[in-house]
């Protein structure tokens, strides 16, 4: 077992970047604490967990930005920018973020946004890649369907070679048994001395034994446990019910 290795020891802002409260995303209580207070990340797979507009997404893409990774998402010596770099809708953390590594360095990351995956095909297809550096033509991932593709990527070279994997919201592309395949990924990522942080809703994924969680809320970024995680509570109450949470919007 390798959970000790951690490519990346913690994220905290520059010295010399400035920080405004009253401005996105510095006024997201998650972002705020993260720029002030910095952020510690164990080994291991680390999820972040809150509300949309809670900032999980927001600190992951500034992270991976911050280690050298395109936003679109890919690896660290290869970028998906270009003419489809979404650029516009950027928050600039990562510019304002220094990242302290392990004795030497990150050693490569992946990224993998569900947001972006049709564009991120994309450019693989105009790097005819096939997951292992030979050529294919055509892309196989634009014949297959978006959860597919997903996971051919997360079986990719790319990401077997990278010591720090980031997530973002990877569940939205798959289905029930494809997230408990990806659950297992993650587990056996962790063993082979990986650091997964991933952003997610998944009150499955977040199961995942051994796993740091952090809930980002009003308060900023706290460490919990998956008992105590907001979305397992509403989970378990909807399906116990479903009417009494439908009654209110049908």
């Amino acid at each position: 077992m390798a959970r000790s290795v951690r490519p990346v020891r913690r994220v905290e802002r520059h010295p010399d970047a400035a920080v405004d409260p009253a401005a996105w995303p510095d006024s997201v209580p998650a972002v705020h604490q993260l720029l002030t207070r910095g952020l510690d990340l164990p080994a291991g797979v680390i999820f972040l967990v809150g509300e949309n507009g809670a900032g999980k997404s927001t600190v992951v893409e500034a992270v991976a930005e911050a280690v050298g990774v395109h936003p679109d998402g890919g690896g660290s010596a290869h970028r998906a920018g270009g003419a489809r770099s979404r650029g516009t809708d950027r928050s600039g953390l990562a510019a304002r973020l220094r990242v302290v590594s392990s004795p030497g360095g990150t050693g490569g990351a992946f990224f993998l946004r569900a947001e972006t995956m049709h564009r991120f095909y994309s450019y693989l297809e105009d790097a005819a890649w096939d997951g292992e550096g030979e050529p294919t033509s055509p892309h196989p991932l634009h014949g297959v369907s978006h959860g597919e593709g997903f996971v051919e990527v997360l079986q990719s070279r790319w990401l077997r070679e990278a010591r720090l994997v980031l997530l973002d919201e990877p569940e939205s592309a798959l289905s029930f048994d494809n997230c408990l395949l990806l659950a297992g990924s993650l587990a056996r990522m962790a063993d082979d001395g990986k650091q997964v942080l991933c952003a997610t809703h998944s009150p499955l994924l977040t199961a995942l034994p051994g796993a740091t969680v952090l809930q980002l809320d009003e308060d900023g970024i706290t460490p919990t446990t998956w008992e105590e995680l907001t979305i397992v509570r509403n989970w378990r109450f909807f399906l116990d019910a479903p009417q009494r949470y439908l009654r209110h919007v049908l």
